[in-house]
């Protein structure tokens, strides 16, 4: 995308703005990882340690240690749900959202079941001896799973596996376990997920109050960013948009629709002073991955980025990009901008380095330049 994109006549600039509100990155911060989580129904996960620092930049004094706890809990669960790939999920949403979401999966991963030679009864067989290999031992690593299909005759291997995995995962069977080391593990669903209140919600209640978190975190958006953030039907999820009511208001002209809570945490547009933080987003945050529409408002001088690069937002604007390298008990912060920085805009990257600092627990320091 270059440049802002102009959304039913609404600011850009302000649209960013409020979602950083709305997702709480900019404002009053959450107290709990897992009430970030719910907050925002889902968060991409599939690199753990990116998605970690997504969820610490929007709780309070959140540490990785922290973070690593609730996960180690069970607070959330990292599983596949919406789409094809990891989420972080909290506990309590975990079976409602995946039976909501789940046949759309199968059928984006149907193509890859066919190519990998897997039908039904296979996935009958594999969910059995995965299942009864969880039973026997907790907590299971992947490998360690794919040695339990070998023995008792699936060879599971690469991409295979994956589907295999995934599609236990899809059925309500397993989810993430506490890490051993840095190695994942995987847990009997039913172990790390309680009866949930919402256990007989309807497809269309489902429907619903999905789209109503999504909007009320994720807000402003269009019908395209939702559908296609959680990979649901089009019609159905225009159905579930009416009936939301009072819930929600749209902004409409030439161009399209736009779509945003009508609760407290911000207006839909706001006509704020400027935001004066800085944030470093990671890869895969839901500020870019969520939508198709509007993702971030570039600076001018950035004449393209990919958002599955790390950016560094100051005022909603991108501003530029960033990297890390680890030490022992240091960690060094390299941002490359698409231009000089003002006192102000300094001084406001220089507490989020601090802040990143302190998540890893190690002593920080930027290294900054300017690109061509």
């Amino acid at each position: 995308m270059n440049g802002p994109v102009k959304v039913c006549a609404v600011d850009p600039l302000a649209v960013i703005r409020s979602r950083l509100v709305r997702q709480g990155l900019d404002g009053e911060a959450f107290g709990e990882v897992a009430d970030a989580v719910a907050w925002l129904g889902a968060v991409q996960a599939q690199e753990f340690a990116e998605a970690k620092w997504s969820l610490a930049e929007r709780v309070r004094g959140a540490t990785d240690e922290s973070v690593e706890a609730a996960f180690t809990r069970g607070d959330i669960l990292r599983t596949h749900a919406l789409r094809p790939t990891w989420h972080f999920l909290s506990r309590s949403d975990a079976r409602w959202i995946l039976r909501l979401t789940r046949p759309r999966v199968h059928a984006l991963n149907a193509y890859w079941y066919r190519k990998a030679d897997l039908d039904g009864a296979l996935f009958a067989r594999a969910d059995h001896i995965v299942t009864r290999a969880l039973a026997d031992e907790e907590f299971l690593t992947r490998s360690e799973l794919a040695d339990r299909l070998r023995e008792a005759g699936i060879e599971a291997t690469g991409p295979r596996l994956a589907y295999i995995l995934m599609h236990a995962e899809l059925e309500e069977l397993v989810c993430s376990g506490p890490r051993r080391g840095r190695q994942h593990t995987y847990a009997l669903f039913d172990e790390r997920v309680p009866t949930s209140e919402y256990e007989d919600r309807s497809v269309e209640s489902g429907l619903q109050e999905l789209i109503y978190r999504y909007l009320r975190s994720h807000g402003p958006a269009t019908l395209r960013d939702v559908t296609t953030w959680a990979s649901l039907p089009v019609r159905e999820s225009r159905i579930a948009l009416a009936e939301l009511g009072t819930r929600i208001e749209s902004v409409t002209d030439d161009n399209g629709t736009v779509w945003h809570w009508t609760g407290h945490v911000a207006s839909a547009v706001p006509k704020s002073e400027p935001m004066t933080r800085a944030f470093l987003l990671p890869m895969y945050d839901e500020m870019t991955v969520a939508y198709q529409d509007l993702r971030v408002v570039l600076d001018t001088a950035l004449p393209r980025v990919d958002f599955l690069e790390r950016a560094v937002v100051i005022d909603g604007t991108t501003v530029g990009t960033w990297k890390r390298t680890l030490a022992a008990r240091s960690v060094v912060v390299e941002v490359t901008l698409v231009r000089e920085l003002s006192l102000g805009e300094r001084s406001a990257l220089d507490v989020v380095i601090e802040r990143f600092g302190r998540f890893l627990g190690l002593s920080a320091s930027l290294e900054c330049s300017v690109g061509t």
